[in-house]
């Protein structure tokens, strides 16, 4: 069963002093483009979760969040008092080294702690290590956002592969409509030369005369290209009953079914057979832009 490479999925969890919540977006891509953003305090286990990632989800254009919100009563930032401190005696500096007397600005210390609370290391940040117990229950969270996408991925491809049936169903009937054409064309080729022929009033060995509308009408033949596209028809519906998702190899028969479309199309010297090859290419580009959904 062929699966969609869009999908979404998202997963949280409530610890005692954290909440964390895990969501995985991708979209098509011709191979495996991820991009993570977490917490830096994570940041030396994104090898293996990126390892992780891949080896579930293969291909995409992957973004990975990890969200960790902080439900604890006390703040893991603390202000570095000293470094304030400094800051604000640094601006009163300022402000206050051309006057003697510097009473009656004290009203303008709001406004230079303000001030100071802004600049670089006014505020201080514990850094935390990595516990084993609660990256466990992380690790839990991203499995079941991956399961998440994983089922949304193959519901999608559900979903593409009944599209699929529907166009590759169309294209087999506009085919065999086109082929119902041949021998009325036949016809009209042998005709439109015995019309020609006649109007030059000159006579004509029939025998040759066949010949020549023998070796004329084979380069017109179409029964190798119908043959080959049904094959390439049939081929690309056992692929998507396939066990293994192949969007890639659905992409390859896609364009040898464009081919033999081609060729009927150039060979058919009939305006409703041309018609008929031109919806069978609408119908197949619909199949080419989803095809490049599919994992």
């Amino acid at each position: 069963m062929i699966q969609s490479m869009t999908g979404f999925g998202k997963a949280s969890l409530q610890l005692p002093t954290k909440k964390i919540t895990v969501e995985l977006k991708s979209l098509n891509s011709k191979g495996l483009d991820l991009n993570t953003r977490m917490p830096s305090v994570y940041r030396e286990m994104e090898l293996g979760l990126r390892n992780q990632i891949s080896q579930r989800l293969e291909r995409g254009k992957i973004d990975f969040s990890l969200y960790i919100e902080n439900t604890a009563e006390q703040s893991s930032s603390k202000v570095n008092k000293a470094v304030v401190k400094d800051y604000m005696s640094q601006f009163k500096d300022v402000l206050y080294s051309n006057i003697n007397i510097s009473a009656g600005f004290e009203e303008f210390d709001v406004e230079l702690l303000k001030m100071a609370i802004r600049m670089p290391d006014a505020l201080k940040t514990e850094r935390d290590e990595i516990d084993e117990n609660e990256w466990k229950e992380i690790q839990k969270v991203i499995d079941q956002a991956l399961e998440n996408i994983a089922n949304f991925r193959k519901d999608e491809g559900v979903s593409l592969e009944k599209e699929f049936l529907h166009r590759i169903a169309n294209i087999m009937k506009l085919m065999n409509d086109a082929v119902a054409y041949d021998t009325e064309r036949v016809e009209t080729v042998k005709t439109r030369l015995r019309t020609a022929l006649d109007e030059l009033q000159v006579n004509v060995d029939e025998n040759r005369f066949e010949q020549e509308l023998i070796f004329y009408l084979e380069k017109y033949d179409i029964t190798e290209e119908k043959v080959r596209l049904e094959n390439h028809l049939n081929y690309f519906i056992e692929t998507l009953a396939g066990t293994e998702a192949n969007g890639r190899k659905l992409g390859f028969i896609t364009q040898e079914m464009g081919r033999e479309i081609n060729t009927i199309g150039s060979k058919s010297n009939h305006s409703e057979m041309q018609k008929l090859v031109v919806m069978m290419k609408d119908e197949l580009e619909k199949i080419k832009e989803q095809v490049l959904n599919v994992l």
